[in-house]
Order: C-alpha cells, then structure tokens, then sequence
C-alpha cells in the first residue's frame, strides 16, 4: 500500500507519465524515515531537509501534502515498526535539460518492514574509487541520482566489506555510500563538514546537538583517511541503521571505545523513545 499525490493505492503499481523527469533525468528528492510503534522519529528533520532541497533546486513542494500522506499511510496500514520512503519527482516535461515552468510533481509515500536486529550493528568499510564532488550541490540532497552510491557499495561488497568510504576530490573523508562518518578521539566526537561534500543527515544533526548528554564534545572537523585509522573509535550513523560502528577499514581492524559507542547509541535510544513513546530495543535485542 501507498500514497501517491494524495490518494491510497493497493500493491505497488500506479500511472506514471514516461515524461516524468524523475524517470528521465533524475529530477526529484527522496527521504528515509524511521517508524516505531507507528510514530515517525524526526519526520520534521526530514522534511525541512527535504523542501531546503526542493527550493534550492526549484522543485515546488508543500510540505503539509507530505504531512498529510505519511498521516493517510500510516492510519490506514495501522503501521507498527516500520520504515518510510517519501519521495517527489519534478513530474512530466519536454525533451531537454531546462526546467519547466509548469511543472506538476509527483509526491509518494511507501513503506517497507523494519526490524530492530537492523540497528546498531557492526560494519565494515572499504575505500572505493568513487570520489564525492563536493563542489555540487548535490552531495547536500538526498536526490533520485543515487547511482554514486549505488556504485561505491558494488565496489565495496565485491571487496568483501560491508560499505564503502567515500572520500571527495581533496581526498578527504566525506561519508559512506548510505551514512555520515563520526570518529571518537578522546572526548570529542568529529564528523566532517558538509563543505566536504557531506550530506547533513538527520542522525549526524542530532548527535552534533546533544552529544554532550554522552560525554562527548562533538563538532564539525575536516578528517583525513588516517584519522580513521587512529581514532578510539569509527562510527557510521543512518536514519535506519542508527548507530552503526566500524570494525574494520580496508582490512584493518578498528580501536572501538566501548563507553562511548554505548553512551551515543543510549542516546538515540532515548531520543526514540521519547519521541515514539516506545524503545524498540528494550525487549529482544541487544543494542550495545
């Protein structure tokens, strides 16, 4: 079941015009979206990141249809544990590059099963040869042109590791093909700037905020590779995944600084709970 443009739908077929430039070129945004207990975690996060997206690229999106669909989904599939996808296209257009004036877009809302066991799990990296361009706006936006990402992780998984470590055109670490890059060195939590080509992930936003409540200082700071390497502890955060720590680099295991990777993944588990009224992770599932 989903939404598209307002209306409920069964299954997972609907009329789409083959003009749509999300089809053609790309054009639109998309957005990942935690639910538990059937509340959506940081669903406002989510969608300021989304319509800063759509007006920088001159996409017209209203906020409230998203509000309105993702309250239609979840009411209607009496959701629990689940995960959201909310995604605009630019909607039909004539052949060639310009964007329309008169563009009508697309607006959907999916959903897809999310279990616990998916969360704060270990990972592994590998470094690929895919370079970020941080001079693009896009490596700011979640946009419908992921094959970047798409890319890096087959180069990744073909190299045994479970994501790859996208580094930009200076050679400095700009994230995962799915999630943002903190490092623990003492009791500071670095994640690079989004000047880096880094996209400002709602997770990476939080802990920046309040990792103060987990002991650590966190703030923005460029990172080589080989601060990686020689940090107490490598942490990949998504808004699924949640706080995912790096056991390994390239082949290389990792320092891993058990006190801090437990106090920020007790955080997000608070911060869930209190927004969800509910911690997923309290019966069943280990989350340290």
């Amino acid at each position: 079941m989903f939404v598209l443009n307002g209306e409920i739908h069964e299954g997972t077929a609907a009329a789409l015009d083959l003009r749509d430039r999300g089809l053609t070129l790309g054009d639109g945004l998309f957005e990942t979206i935690l639910v538990v207990s059937g509340r959506p975690f940081m669903l406002d996060a989510h969608l300021d990141r989304l319509c800063s997206a759509a007006a920088e690229l001159r996409l017209p999106v209203e906020r409230e249809a998203f509000v309105r669909a993702v309250a239609m989904l979840l009411a209607e599939t009496a959701a629990g544990d689940c995960a959201l996808r909310l995604a605009v296209t630019r909607g039909p257009g004539a052949r060639g590059l310009r964007i329309p004036a008169d563009a009508a877009p697309n607006l959907l809302v999916t959903m897809a099963p999310w279990q616990p066991s998916m969360a704060f799990t270990d990972i592994t990296l590998a470094t690929v040869a895919i370079r970020r361009n941080e001079t693009s706006p896009l490596s700011r936006m979640k946009t419908l042109s992921y094959l970047d990402n798409v890319m890096a992780l087959e180069e990744a998984v073909a190299r045994s590791a479970d994501d790859a470590l996208l580094l930009n055109t200076e050679g400095r670490v700009a994230g995962t093909s799915m999630a943002n890059l903190f490092i623990v060195r003492g009791t500071a939590l670095l994640t690079p700037p989004v000047c880096d080509g880094v996209l400002p992930g709602t997770l990476r936003t939080l802990l920046l905020a309040q990792a103060a409540k987990a002991g650590l200082a966190a703030r923005e700071a460029p990172l080589a590779p080989e601060d990686l390497l020689e940090a107490d502890a490598v942490l990949a955060t998504n808004s699924l995944r949640l706080v995912m720590a790096v056991a390994a680099l390239d082949g290389r295991t990792l320092p891993r600084a058990e006190k801090a990777v437990a106090a920020l993944r007790g955080l997000v588990r608070n911060a869930i709970s209190a927004a969800c009224g509910l911690d997923p992770f309290a019966v069943g599932f280990a989350a340290g």
